[in-house]
């Protein structure tokens, strides 16, 4: 276990490694119920890999993935049924020891995007391999790893993505792990009880969603901990703050909630956002384009005449209790509630898009409110780093701290 908590420090060049995608070789045809084998990638193949890229040794844990694109249906924030794809990837190659104990799950959400070409199924295909953190939960921390598109990508695409918004993300999660577990036991492939949540960014938003949906809510799951990472938990904070500064840090993600949220309240898109965005948003985000192409488009002023939100909006935000954007933030916050499951708070104390503060505010108001097992754990003191770290650069090291969790509670509960 120690080797393989070791490797998760590889993690770095690794994702350099697999997005090539170079040495991958595709599967032949394999007879599946419920879903389809994207790629197969044997344990002496990423061990030579990242021996040949001196990342690793001989004596270094690294396990094979076989990585599966599962069909489902869950439901959006309206009630209405959607189609929707996810990926779940294995390890291989595990020991014959490890293999009864069956495999530990954990769904991991992924972080904001805006081209359906960056959704874990999608990438899997195109690349030939899963994306990284599914790699490092994987092929190094010996995980079954659960990572749905969310709906408005993969098999959902001509659906709007509801950015941020509670119900649909926890709904789509929830609704993948019941349908992985049925794929794992029709397919033969054993897990065990254990059932871990996270991700990063609006994937830290999704795994709170998730686990606020399976304590409140009758899913017939259990989780195990959870470790949601740089999630915008307390949204109508992140709104205040956001809406009262001259300047945007990054529009797409502002204009983003705006266009998803008129969308799931009925509001007119125009009523939020000033012209000329308001009709462009719903082509610059229908999975063609990704951030980088989408905020050179966008304004970087928050409001006023050559603002992204018209001045209207934001007077009438900050002056009326019935505002309907107000209420909407207010009814997605994720960090008023008590969680009984033991929660670790994974964040940067250097993130400049949601403030590490966000954590330690969720942390304070869910134990005022009597959770008992609710802490932040900074990255950069995790891995004794001397400076803080941004958001972009941020995600792979906080999945290396949350694997690492994730590993030492199995070894402790489970003895591998």
């Amino acid at each position: 276990m120690k080797k393989i908590i070791k490797s998760v420090a590889m993690v770095a060049p690794l994702l350099f490694i697999i997005g090539c995608g170079d040495t991958l070789s595709q599967p032949s045809n394999e007879t599946l119920k419920g879903g389809e084998l994207m790629v197969e990638f044997s344990s002496e193949l990423m061990k030579k890999t990242l021996i040949d890229a001196k990342v690793a040794d001989e004596n270094t844990t690294i396990f094979g993935y076989k990585a599966f694109k599962i069909p489902y249906t869950t439901t959006d924030e309206k009630g209405n049924e959607v189609k929707a794809s996810g990926l779940f990837v294995i390890p291989t190659g595990l020991p014959a020891a490890v293999q009864p104990f069956g495999l530990s799950m954990v769904s991991d959400d992924h972080g904001t995007i805006f081209a359906n070409r960056e959704a874990p199924s999608v990438i899997a295909d195109t690349n030939g391999a899963p994306d990284g953190s599914a790699i490092i939960l994987t092929a190094l921390g010996g995980f079954a790893t659960l990572q749905p598109d969310y709906i408005g990508f993969g098999d959902s695409s001509e659906h709007y993505h509801p950015f941020v918004l509670k119900e649909s993300l926890a709904n789509a999660t929830v609704d993948f792990i019941k349908t992985v577990k049925i794929f794992a036991n029709e397919n033969n492939i054993t897990l065990n009880n254990q059932l871990f949540l996270t991700g990063y960014s609006e994937g830290g938003y999704a795994a709170m969603a998730t686990l606020k949906k399976i304590e409140e809510e009758s899913t017939g799951l259990t989780v195990t901990m959870a470790a949601p990472m740089a999630g915008p938990y307390a949204l109508k904070t992140m709104a205040d703050g956001v809406l009262s500064q001259p300047k945007l840090g990054v529009p797409s993600f502002m204009a983003n909630v705006g266009y998803a949220y008129a969308q799931a309240n009925d509001e007119a898109l125009n009523s939020i956002i000033n012209e000329p965005y308001a009709s462009k948003l719903p082509t610059l985000f229908n999975g063609d384009l990704n951030r980088t192409q989408i905020d050179p488009q966008l304004t970087l002023d928050t409001t006023g005449d050559t603002g992204l939100f018209s001045s209207s909006f934001v007077s009438d935000y900050f002056t009326n209790d019935t505002n309907w954007f107000k209420e909407a933030v207010t009814t997605n916050n994720l960090h008023t509630w008590a969680p009984e499951t033991s929660v670790k708070l994974v964040h940067c104390q250097g993130d400049d898009v949601i403030p590490y503060g966000i954590s330690q505010l969720t942390a304070g108001t869910m134990t005022a409110m009597g959770a008992s097992s609710v802490l932040v754990v900074p990255v950069e003191l995790a891995l004794g780093l001397d400076y803080n770290v941004t958001h972009g650069t941020c995600g792979t090291l906080a999945y290396k701290v949350t694997t690492g969790i994730f590993a030492q509670v199995r070894q402790v509960t489970i003895g591998y």
